[in-house]
């Protein structure tokens, strides 16, 4: 992958425009952190050089001054709500995102469980956090929100909220996912703080859309279409526009909460510091692009990809078909050709016309594409997957790499003890049998060591995967898309 995107550069100037804006409000600041603080795969994707960790990186800089208070909707609890990326739950990512804070030393002060209305599945994992001796707090939700401003700035509105103690001078707010309220949680805390006497502050860390590149830049796009089920919308800022006479782009939820941000501002302090949403970010992203180019292709590929993984997740019944038909209305303004952008996906088609059968193809570094198809003994998944560990490693096609003697107690296994119908090996089976005969097999070892070089190879699949074969692309790092349908016509699929 060609980088577009300095890390280290990065890393530094955020932390230093955080630790500015804590100083400007004078020592105490809530800091909305949108999009993912962990595991940012998205902005990896769309901004080459950038890490997944990244945010995490630059926030251990000043991990002493700071604490993490995690707000989840309690609606998306109740609905068993899934993190598409991971392929997890709201409740089970706030877990995990706790144990991951911890481990690197990040101090997790509590849980707000926003929307609060009593929801069976919320109370329940409020038990279960309080049993594990994590704080939670309840928000409510509030009638007119967010367009009723004396009613939300009342003891009616956030003063009916649970205050949340806090110790530390910064206070970074983030949530599994969008939706969560994390922003509705600062303000209600900025209310709160003001009736103990104690002046606090708020930004906004948002990495998209970039507020310093043009609004119709494929990386803010790729933003519009990773947000396809939320109806966000990239705007210009028609407050900073107003203010300064410059253009920058922010969202349509954070210019519609604008105003309410300002009377709070207004109500606790007399005047607010800001002028437009633009002003309430710290976002240092745009400056250390380095590769434009490389960017734009990145991101074009990647709505490419949100537009494909629409249309399965539809057929799924996991979305609307109006998020597809937004992404592709977004392909259109960009002129986005798949085919050019792409070339797995035509490779991996026409080896399935070829043979009859569901195929994959995925594109290695050097951008030779390498097919797999369906055989008695593999599905196209483990197919491609040894099928491009051999060309890496420069191992004859025709070389076997797992002897019959693995594969044949695995199929047993299978369909013998396991009750399976279907003895073709999956990904995460045949990397199992490939590790095995690494013990004996040169050439298996070779292969097994080349499978680091898969990251951030693009993969297409004729079929929608099941979710062992997606499990093991994510895991693997592979950016991979899917024809929308299943191999067979049969209305259960696992």
């Amino acid at each position: 992958m060609k980088l577009g995107f300095d890390h280290d550069k990065y890393t530094r100037m955020q932390s230093e425009r955080i630790m500015q804006r804590i100083d400007e409000f004078g020592g105490k600041l809530y800091l909305e952190l949108g999009g993912k603080l962990f595991d940012d795969f998205h902005a990896s994707r769309v901004l080459p050089g950038f890490q997944p960790d990244s945010k995490v990186q630059m926030l251990l800089k000043m991990k002493d001054k700071e604490e993490i208070l995690i707000a989840v909707n309690a609606n998306d609890i109740e609905t068993s709500k899934i993190r598409g990326d991971l392929g997890i739950t709201y409740d089970l990512d706030t877990l995990r995102l706790i144990d991951a804070f911890r481990s690197i030393g990040l101090y997790v002060g509590s849980v707000v469980l926003t929307r609060w209305a009593g929801q069976p599945a919320a109370v329940a994992f409020e038990q279960r956090l309080n049993a594990q001796g994590i704080k939670t707090y309840r928000h409510y939700p509030i009638e007119g929100y967010p367009t009723n401003i004396e009613h939300i700035v009342s003891d009616d509105g956030f003063g009916r909220n649970d205050y949340v103690e806090t110790t530390r001078p910064l206070v970074l707010v983030t949530a599994p996912g969008p939706g969560s309220g994390k922003m509705a949680t600062c303000l209600s805390q900025l209310y709160q703080e003001n009736r103990r006497g104690i002046k606090a502050g708020y930004a906004k860390f948002e990495t998209f859309p970039i507020w310093n590149l043009p609004l119709k830049h494929p990386v803010n796009v790729a933003y519009e279409a990773a947000t396809a089920d939320l109806s966000d919308v990239n705007m210009i800022d028609p407050f900073h526009l107003e203010a300064y006479g410059q253009t920058t782009v922010n969202y349509n939820r954070d210019i519609e909460i604008f105003p309410v941000l300002n009377a709070l501002f207004e109500h606790v302090w007399g005047k607010s510091p800001y002028k437009s949403p633009t002003d309430m970010g710290v976002n240092m992203v745009g400056y250390c692009i380095t590769d434009d180019d490389a960017c734009r292709e990145a991101a074009e590929k990647e709505i490419i990809r949100r537009y494909y993984t629409a249309r399965c997740s539809f057929l799924q019944g996991h979305a609307a078909k109006e998020e597809a038909e937004k992404i592709l209305l977004l392909m259109k303004q960009l002129n986005l050709n798949e085919a050019e952008l792409r070339p797995v996906m035509a490779a991996a088609r026409a080896k399935a016309e070829t043979t009859g059968h569901p195929a994959l193809a995925i594109e290695l570094p050097n951008g030779e594409i390498v097919t797999g198809k369906t055989t008695d003994l593999l599905g196209p998944s483990a197919a491609v997957i040894l099928n491009a560990l051999k060309k890496l490693a420069r191992i004859p096609k025709k070389a076997h790499l797992i002897s019959p003697e693995v594969i044949e107690p695995v199929q047993d296994l299978k369909c013998k003890y396991l009750g399976n119908h279907n003895p073709r090996l999956h990904s995460d089976e045949v990397l199992v049998a490939l590790s095995v005969s690494a013990a004996t097999n040169y050439n298996a070892a070779r292969a097994l060591s080349k499978l680091p070089k898969l990251k951030n190879c693009e993969a297409h699949s004729t079929v929608i995967l099941p979710a062992v074969d997606d499990n093991t692309f994510r895991r693997l790092g592979v950016t991979l898309t899917c024809d929308p349908g299943y191999q067979s016509h049969k209305l259960y699929h696992k």
